[in-house]
């Protein structure tokens, strides 16, 4: 399992038009072979967090080269993001817990 972790903080300039294509990738997202999941997280400091799980590198490759993902990014480097940074990481190893 590969892991995506995706810290940014927003512009001023990152409204409705941010929130709308955001929502709108998600689902694309969601149907690419290996996706997992998607979870998003806000700090105090207003540093966002979205960690997104895929079933290896290979099924991760054509989401990065999609092109609305990629219209998105140039957008967010132009106008959302105050900045951003990507780790991508494999699980090493796995434990969960869940009360029945």
């Amino acid at each position: 399992m590969i892991v995506v972790l995706f810290r940014s903080k927003l512009t001023a300039a990152a409204g409705e038009d941010y929130a709308e294509t955001a929502q709108a990738l998600k689902e694309p997202a969601r149907k690419y072979d290996g996706f997992v999941d998607i979870k998003s997280f806000t700090a105090e400091d207003g540093e966002r967090l979205t960690v997104v799980r895929w079933k290896d590198l290979e099924t991760l490759k054509p989401w990065r080269d999609d092109a609305k993902h990629m219209a998105a990014n140039a957008m967010g480097r132009q106008r959302w993001y105050e900045y951003y940074n990507i780790e991508i990481a494999t699980i090493v190893d796995q434990r969960s817990f869940a009360r029945t």
